[in-house]
C-alpha cells in the first residue's frame, strides 16, 4: 500500500492519534517516510518498535515506544542499546516481564543506562506467564519510577492475527 493510500485510510477514521505497530514497522522501507507524512498531516503519532533496529531516522515529532527485550523473552541479544541515548523525554521504554529474574534485570538496565527521568518507563507482566498483581507488588515494594501496564492487546484479542 502506498503512503497516500494509508493517509486516506487513516483520515477516514477521524482519529487525532495514530500508532504505527505490528511486527517491526522499521523493517518496512518507507516506515520513516510514513511517520513523517502522518506528522505533517497533523496527527499525534507514536511508533511501537522492538528496539532491534536503528531509530535515528525517526522524525523527532514521533513518540517512540521501544522495547528492551528481557532474558526470558529469548530476544535479549536483539536489543540495540545504541538507541537509548536517542530517546526523548516523551518517549517510552517498555519491559515485558516474565519472572523475577526479568524484573531484576529490568531494574539493572534502568540503573546501568540511567533511564529514570530520561523517558517514561513501562513495566508489563507477560500475559499468561506472570500475575499482574505480583509485578505491581514488586514495583510498589521497590518504589520504582515506572508505570505499570497490562498487555491490553493480549487481554482483548489474544494472538488473533491483525489485531
Amino acid at each position: 500500500m502506498e503512503i497516500e493510500e494509508i493517509l486516506q485510510q487513516v483520515k477516514a477514521y477521524r482519529a487525532p492519534m495514530v500508532t504505527v505497530t505490528g511486527g517491526e514497522p522499521l523493517a518496512q522501507k518507507t516506515c520513516t517516510e510514513l511517520l513523517s507524512a502522518l506528522c505533517d498531516e497533523g496527527y499525534e503519532v507514536s511508533l511501537e518498535t522492538s528496539g532491534a533496529l536503528d531509530i535515528s531516522d525517526v522524525d523527532y515529532r514521533v513518540v517512540i515506544v521501544m522495547d528492551l527485550k528481557t532474558p526470558a523473552s529469548g530476544e535479549e541479544r536483539k536489543n540495540r542499546y545504541q538507541n537509548l541515548p536517542l530517546l526523548k523525554p516523551v518517549d517510552q521504554v517498555k519491559f515485558v516481564i516474565c519472572d523475577e529474574q526479568d524484573y531484576q534485570w529490568s531494574k539493572q538496565q534502568i540503573a546501568d543506562h540511567q533511564l529514570a527521568g530520561k523517558c517514561e518507563l513501562l513495566f508489563s507482566p507477560c500475559h499468561g506467564r506472570m500475575e499482574g498483581r505480583t509485578l505491581a507488588d514488586w514495583i510498589l515494594r521497590d518504589r520504582l519510577p515506572v508505570r505499570f501496564q497490562l498487555q491490553l492487546h493480549k487481554i482483548l484479542w489474544g494472538d488473533e492475527p491483525g489485531r
